[in-house]
């Protein structure tokens, strides 16, 4: 039996994260440079044209309470708001979501040729023999290589036990009577729905 592989899945707000990271590492390694020249003795005049450090300074420094008016809070704190939430949603997109990749099925392997099934096509067969069942409202089936998982959604709650049994019964007579291998099948319930409705009179 193959072993099942995981896969790192990916946003295409990866890239425009990664892109905000670069631009902040060159401004770091840009500033750090104009540090390790002003440690060498290179004159402060030509580090600040080169970076604008000290006219950047002088115009923070100059800033005096009454230059701090309504307007000017509400923009720095929706500004602030803005980065936190979009910088945030960057963070959160480049956090790694590993899944499980899915494989096709082997059924034939000779000299004639191979036979493969794709996990799709397991799957409805599964879910097929799942909604042969009265009593099943919907049905969602997983082929993980080595098993099935069948999610029920069901309408009766009291034979619960009984529809249990009948539709993983069900499953795997249908993957005999489609040539598939004998997996090992899980039913989960997952939802019950009342069809049936009380009438008033």
């Amino acid at each position: 039996m193959r072993r099942q592989r995981l896969r790192i899945g990916t946003s295409p707000f990866v890239v425009l994260g990664r892109i905000v990271l670069v631009l902040a590492a060159l401004a770091l390694v840009w500033y750090g440079a104009m540090l390790v020249l002003l440690a060498f003795k290179v004159s402060p005049h030509t580090v600040n044209q080169l970076s604008g450090y000290r006219s950047a300074y002088r115009y923070l420094a100059a800033l005096k309470p009454r230059d701090i008016t309504p307007d000017t809070r509400l923009i720095a704190g929706l500004a602030g708001l803005a980065g936190c939430l979009v910088f945030g949603y960057l963070a959160f997109k480049e956090l790694p979501r590993p899944h499980l990749t899915r494989i096709q099925l082997r059924i034939v392997d000779d000299e004639r040729g191979v036979v493969d099934v794709a996990p799709l096509a397991i799957e409805r067969v599964v879910q097929g023999a799942a909604l042969q069942n009265d009593a099943v409202q919907n049905a969602a089936a997983r082929y993980a290589t080595d098993e099935l998982t069948v999610n029920i959604s069901v309408t009766r709650a009291h034979a619960l036990p009984d529809i249990l049994r009948t539709v993983r019964a069900t499953a795997h007579e249908q993957l005999a009577v489609h040539g598939l291998p004998e997996l090992p099948v899980n039913v989960t319930v997952t939802g019950f729905q009342r069809t049936r409705r009380r009438e008033l009179v």
